[in-house]
């Protein structure tokens, strides 16, 4: 195997264990893991959608390598096609639903972007971030044209509160194309009420500013990989309101569940055994709500943050 195509695949299997590792983590509070199914939606049907993403992935940095520099061609990487190829994968792959949109967004232009920076066995997080914001600048109104068609295809709420652009009104495609609208722009349309968008509206700031750190913090500390993901996730949630929460609860609930999951970090989180005891009564009751509390954006941060960590060469 020549040497882009096996970096093509060293990228794309960092990326499904980011996945693996984040739905594997327990006790997460109010979301699949391990341990706790969703009725219709089931841990397995996680793992079967980061196993579908993979050639997605592989496909991705296949493209950042060859692209190299994005000022060639701003048509020639094709994320929203990859985006909405994926989306179709994962759904055809299992029968859970809406596993990992918000993952998908997110984890997609780090594929380009990590496959745009020269072959090495590790990748530092300045020069991924770096190249992500040149990924979603480059980005065009087809791109925008067919996350849309993602989204439709699973229905999951979200891009749809832009009043202007509802992605459930069919002629909005027709709209973006018309005013020439990007899939930046059209993030920036949702960003305030969707943390995904924020990310790439902002530069990834809470993959990069607030989860990573936290993440290699609770790795030197505690030397487990699950403890560090679940107090990660906690960490996210205390600082950022859950935006999927907010869609279904209301934002009021989102920042009751930031403030339950401050006050688990104060007590030690999954690092001390009172923490731990903390962590398992807030699963308890986020899943006893019907699951219409479950910081699902706070999971796909989360998983970000996993991203850029074993790319710069963390292995379980």
């Amino acid at each position: 195997m020549s040497m882009i195509p096996r970096r093509a695949e060293e990228i794309a299997a960092s990326l499904q264990l980011a996945l693996l590792l984040e739905v594997s983590a327990y006790p997460k509070p109010g979301n699949v893991h391990r341990t706790q199914d969703f009725g219709k939606t089931r841990y397995e049907h996680f793992l079967a959608s980061a196993v579908a993403l993979g050639p997605h992935f592989r496909l991705a940095a296949l493209r950042g390598q060859r692209t190299g520099t994005l000022s060639l061609s701003r048509q020639r990487l094709g994320i929203g096609r990859r985006i909405r190829d994926a989306v179709e994968a994962c759904s055809g792959f299992q029968h859970g639903g809406n596993t990992s949109l918000g993952a998908i967004l997110l984890l997609t232009p780090m594929a380009y972007a990590s496959g745009m920076l020269l072959p090495r066995p590790t990748l530092r997080s300045d020069e991924i971030r770096s190249k992500l914001k040149e990924v979603v600048n480059a980005t065009t109104p087809e791109d925008a044209a067919d996350v849309y068609r993602a989204i439709r295809r699973l229905s999951p709420g979200g891009l749809g509160r832009a009043p202007e652009l509802d992605v459930n009104d069919r002629y909005s495609i027709e709209r973006i194309r018309r005013r020439g609208l990007s899939l930046l722009d059209v993030f920036r349309m949702s960003a305030q009420h969707d943390t995904v968008s924020s990310e790439w509206t902002n530069n990834f700031s809470v993959t990069f500013d607030i989860a990573l750190p936290f993440l290699k913090q609770e790795l030197r500390f505690a030397g487990d990989i699950n403890t560090a993901i679940v107090d990660t996730y906690l960490k996210i949630l205390s600082e950022v309101p859950d935006t999927l929460v907010a869609r279904k609860q209301g934002m009021k609930k989102a920042k009751e569940i930031s403030l339950q999951a401050q006050r688990v970090l104060r007590m030690g989180g999954m690092r001390t055994q009172v923490g731990r005891r903390a962590v398992e009564k807030m699963d308890r009751a986020l899943q006893r709500s019907d699951h219409r509390c479950n910081p699902g954006t706070a999971a796909d941060l989360t998983a970000s943050a996993l991203s850029v960590l074993i790319l710069g060469g963390y292995r379980p």
